[in-house]
């Protein structure tokens, strides 16, 4: 496992670290939820990804009961919640100084810990200041019960205003963002944040490297009974599968795939080892909800070197759709 800086902070993340994204707490209970956090945990990672949203908080639950049956040393790994869906109430949802404070509390009973490494902000809160949730992360912060803060899904121009305001009041500012990244979802990540990787040392924390399983095949036939898409609750999925854009991609795929056999990967492994060639990417969240899943995942980061200029450009006259660099005029 190598690592990698978390945008200019001292931090070093792991390349693949683990997420519990639909898995602890609905696929995944107690045990299992054990043996793939040790997995995860003996191969090098060193991150691990949660929610306040992933099912209602039972995620955390899950996690922060296995990890402190596990025994693991506070100072060896790294834990993340996020703050935006906690429940149906107004004071329980957005990015009010309110919520931010609850959530951050919350989440900490949670995940068993005194402190959250990282905490992002799930999405962008319209009717929230974004004073007012700056100053509230940097609150936390100089409490101690969080050391970065970043933000997920928020466009380039929300993150500078960030900045600026705190820059102007003195406050701590945001670390990283949270995209979904993968080769059918690259604007944000290659296009938007582009001003700001070098002004404000962003890190990327990426979600969804394999477009919720698209990119590993298993849709190319239709919808597996047991795959994500057939789970209650995730029916945009399936709709965007049985969907023309769905169509076409689930053909992309199989153009993809015939260019991984040929450089002697499995398509998935491919996908994967692409998100990780960006070097703006800090880390790829891995999810999995069976311990040979996480496995074979793992062993993407054995054939690195397969990733050939040649195999690169092959990839892209399969996707054909490269964001436009910046114009020079």
């Amino acid at each position: 496992m190598d690592y990698r800086r978390l945008g200019k902070s001292g931090l070093r993340v792991s390349e693949f670290s683990f997420g519990s994204w639909v898995t602890f707490a609905r696929q995944v209970d107690l045990r299992p939820a054990k043996e793939l956090l040790t997995a995860a945990y003996d191969a090098g990672i060193n991150f691990f990804d949660n929610a306040e949203g992933y099912e209602a908080g039972k995620s955390e639950l899950v996690m922060g009961q296995a990890i402190q049956e596990l025994g693991w040393s506070r100072d060896s790994y790294i834990v993340s919640s996020k703050v935006f869906w906690g429940g149906e109430k107004p004071t329980q949802r957005g990015l009010s100084a309110k919520h931010v404070t609850e959530a951050c509390h919350a989440a900490l009973k949670r995940l068993r810990v005194d402190h959250l490494d990282l905490y992002f902000c799930h999405r962008p809160d319209i009717d929230t200041p974004i004073e007012e949730t700056v100053r509230a992360m940097h609150n936390l912060i100089v409490q101690g019960k969080v050391l970065y803060w970043g933000t997920s899904e928020w466009s380039g121009q929300q993150i500078t205003e960030a900045h600026l305001v705190a820059r102007r009041d003195g406050l701590t500012p945001p670390t990283m963002e949270q995209p979904q990244y993968n080769l059918f979802e690259r604007d944000k990540v290659e296009h938007d944040y582009l001003p700001i990787y070098d002004t404000y040392g962003l890190g990327t924390t990426i979600w969804s490297p394999l477009a919720s399983g698209l990119l590993t095949g298993k849709y190319n036939d239709g919808i597996p009974q047991d795959s994500r898409a057939a789970l209650p609750g995730y029916e945009w999925l399936r709709d965007i599968i049985a969907g023309p854009k769905g169509r076409q991609r689930v053909e992309q795929v199989k153009a993809l795939a015939r260019i991984a056999d040929g450089a002697g990967l499995p398509i998935h492994h491919l996908a994967l080892l692409w998100c990780l060639a960006n070097p703006r990417v800090s880390t790829v969240i891995l999810g999995a909800s069976r311990l040979e899943q996480l496995q074979d995942n793992l062993k993407a980061l054995d054939h690195k070197a397969k990733l050939t200029p040649d195999v690169m450009a092959a990839i892209e006259d399969v996707v054909q759709n490269k964001p436009e660099a910046p114009q020079r005029f």
